[in-house]
């Protein structure tokens, strides 16, 4: 399938969406990380510090999409579209999200997701038989960050957040080394039918280690923004709490977050149409449908289904920008959402 829309020029030429999309991906993502700066700068909290990084990631890969689809690719701006893409812009969104709710439980969702960056390892070595040392790095690199990350959230909450940042800053300067000095399969590599960069060019075992940085950083993004939503909307505890071990009472605490979030959300509903829904949860909804959108398209693009890619990605910052403007931190006492109207808070996201 071809993505085939254009926008006329004002000389009557047609402009290739592979020219338009990113653009504006690059131009809404700056525009936003500057007002998350701007908070920053006010309240210095951490997330909001990680999350500008990440937002200027995500600007200079829309970027470099541009400027290669308006004037031609090469190897440099290839490396830099796949070592910020690929590495970078999910995984620090994700860490920002980590952050913010690091005093939560939300740490055992955070070691769970490290041991799904394993299986991802696990899964496609069929892929790369050559390439062994990266899952062997992949593997304990992940195992090693799920326990000492869940060990942290169970003993030292104040602990997970560093140990998060570290290992993400780490595995950045590491991803980077290899990426800027690997030998290419090509200087570039694009979508035949689409235009679209992908990942080919780029040598195996760079790509196992892609994998964990998107899985982590996506589902940080997308579960810990349905994660805040649940803390902040009225509940209907079908799964109450209970006193188990340690390990099954992780996992059914997971359980009763998943069961009590699908039976709250009439009651939402109805707090919403009152004007009394936290502005925390439709924010923090629209963030994990904007995380969820271009990861699915990011994935796609992994298995050559890449004409969704340049749109998912603007659709993904729009819906995260969106949820920013409907959050406490930029609007006064309400929020109106057409005809209703969501009531301010304060509060920061509580411990749970």
């Amino acid at each position: 399938m071809r993505f085939d829309i254009g926008v006329d020029s004002a000389d009557g030429r047609r402009v290739s969406p592979n020219v338009v999309l990113p653009l504006l991906s690059s131009v809404v993502s700056f525009v936003f990380a500057a007002a998350v700066a701007a908070q920053w700068s006010h309240r210095h909290r951490g997330f909001q510090l990680v999350w500008t990084i990440g937002l200027l990631w995500y600007g200079i890969s829309a970027a470099t999409e541009f400027l290669g689809s308006a004037f031609g690719w090469n190897e440099t701006l290839y490396r830099t579209w796949y070592l910020i893409g690929a590495f970078f812009v999910a995984a620090y969104l994700g860490a920002g999200t980590i952050v913010l709710l690091a005093r939560t439980r939300f740490g055992y969702f955070v070691a769970l997701s490290f041991l799904f960056g394993a299986l991802y390892a696990f899964a496609i070595r069929g892929r790369y038989p050559e390439d062994t040392t990266a899952f062997g790095v992949v593997l304990v690199t992940c195992l090693a960050a799920a326990i000492a990350i869940a060990v942290a959230t169970w003993r030292a909450r104040s602990l997970v957040a560093p140990i998060t940042l570290a290992i993400l800053v780490v595995g950045s300067l590491i991803a980077a080394g290899l990426v800027l000095t690997a030998s290419l399969d090509a200087p570039y590599a694009l979508d035949a039918t689409t235009g679209v960069p992908v990942g080919s060019a780029i040598p195996g075992n760079i790509r196992i280690l892609a994998g964990p940085f998107n899985i982590i950083g996506a589902f940080a993004l997308v579960v810990g923004a349905i994660f805040s939503a649940y803390v902040f909307m009225p509940k209907n505890r079908v799964l109450g709490r209970r006193a188990l071990p340690p390990i099954v009472a992780q996992v059914y605490g997971a359980l009763a977050v998943a069961v009590n979030f699908i039976a709250s959300l009439p009651r939402a509903t109805v707090a919403l149409a009152r004007g009394e829904l936290h502005s925390r949860v439709p924010a923090t909804l629209l963030i994990a449908l904007g995380g969820f959108i271009p990861g699915v398209t990011s994935g796609l693009n992994r298995f050559g289904i890449t004409w969704a890619f340049f749109l998912g990605e603007l659709l993904g910052v729009l819906l995260i920008f969106a949820g920013f403007v409907v959050s406490t931190e930029v609007f006064g006492e309400r929020v109106r959402l057409g005809p209703m109207v969501v009531r301010r808070h304060e509060e920061e996201v509580p411990a749970a």
